[in-house]
């Protein structure tokens, strides 16, 4: 059974004032979410202080992106090592918007997810189509091509340690989410490029679903085989609703 995980993405959003704030709210909520691992990805700017508001608790701290160099000069950029001596277990690389507004290549995420690895942080690899590929029937084809380069240079052994977020370009922030049934056959055939790619252990490594996540949805999707979890966006930049998503069983899960 894969553990499912439940992720936050709060893009550019929140002070650090009202990243303790949310944290404050937030943890009493899911004090009892012993089932799940959840996860709070804010700004970079409120990384150093919510690690320290997490720090005791089961919720894991996550950066929004990384570079796949130990130091440098590349201004403006984060470093693995960094993110570690502030609290994070985790970081997202290759989030759909990294690579149609920043020019983020797959080449790239490949290189941060296996410098995470090395230095101790979990990645969450993102991949997911247009709506002109999806419309093009490509979905299933820009798929494999992200995963296999987008993990390229993860060792063999680590595959178990990635964790995959399917998200649909077409679905994110625009209040249109896929069908329990079109996610789940996309996870199904990820979860067969990962097995090309790990063999048997492309059954351990949890694949996500992030396009429009909602408390009132969450549940028919985390109910699919082959989802084990949610990147969340802006459903997840409320305590109350963020914390209805992680105690998904009881927005009306079979799972």
């Amino acid at each position: 059974m894969r553990r499912p995980v439940l992720a936050a993405n709060w893009k550019m959003h929140k002070t650090v004032a009202e990243s303790v704030a949310f944290a404050r709210d937030f943890l009493p909520r899911v004090k009892d979410a012993d089932a799940v691992d959840v996860i709070l990805a804010p700004p970079a700017t409120a990384l150093s202080r919510l690690g320290e508001e997490l720090a005791g608790s089961a919720v894991g701290l996550s950066a929004q992106n990384v570079h796949a160099a130990e130091k440098g000069a590349f201004t403006g950029e984060v470093a693995v090592g960094m993110l570690a001596d502030v609290g994070c277990k985790y970081a997202i690389v290759g989030h759909s918007e990294r690579r149609t507004l920043f020019g983020e290549t797959s080449a790239q995420v490949s290189e941060k997810a296996a410098a995470l690895l090395a230095g101790g942080l979990l990645p969450i690899v993102c991949v997911g189509e247009s709506l002109e590929e999806r419309e093009a029937d490509r979905t299933l084809e820009v798929i494999a091509r992200q995963v296999r380069e987008s993990l390229a240079d993860v060792p063999d052994e680590r595959g178990p340690d990635v964790i995959v977020a399917y998200e649909p370009i077409w679905a994110i922030g625009t209040g249109r989410t896929a069908t329990p049934e079109i996610a789940q056959e996309v996870h199904a055939a990820l979860r067969g490029n990962l097995a090309e790619r790990f063999g048997d252990a492309a059954e351990r490594i949890r694949i996500q679903y992030g396009g429009s996540v909602k408390p009132d949805n969450v549940a028919d999707l985390m109910a699919q085989p082959d989802i084990d979890g949610a990147l969340v966006g802006g459903a997840s930049l409320e305590p109350e609703s963020f914390a209805r998503i992680v105690h998904f069983e009881r927005e009306g899960g079979s799972q």
